[in-house]
């Protein structure tokens, strides 16, 4: 098994940290957690999205293999988006992390602003 150190300049772990810690791929693997959606569903759950943010976002996931797309065979072609087996192992360490910044963006608001004031 290879090591990998975050601390290295030129260490892979740190793209992989660069490509699960992005705010879009956060909110798009949490939001698949839920269950396999299709394109339109998922522009509808993950508020502020663009077409074209949640279309590299996609790519990017599933480029990395977290996330697989699968054509769906009906009229209107479309197409449906799930996770794999490798993108479900994120669902517990991104969810904590989710639920860390709802618990506590008030108390950084008001840090925000006494550090401003």
């Amino acid at each position: 098994m290879v090591a990998y150190d975050v601390f290295l300049a030129d260490c892979p772990a740190r793209t992989t940290l660069d490509l699960i810690a992005d705010t879009w791929s956060v909110v798009v693997v949490v939001a698949l957690g839920e269950g396999p959606a299709r394109y339109t569903e998922l522009r509808e759950k993950v508020g502020g999205i663009s077409k074209k943010m949640l279309t590299q976002t996609l790519r990017r996931l599933g480029d990395n293999g977290l996330v697989e797309r699968r054509a769906l065979h009906t009229a209107p072609p479309g197409a449906e988006y799930r996770l794999t087996d490798l993108g479900r192992s994120l669902l517990e360490p991104l969810a904590a992390l989710s639920r860390w910044a709802e618990e506590h963006t008030g108390a950084l608001l008001d840090a925000r602003a006494a550090a401003s004031a």
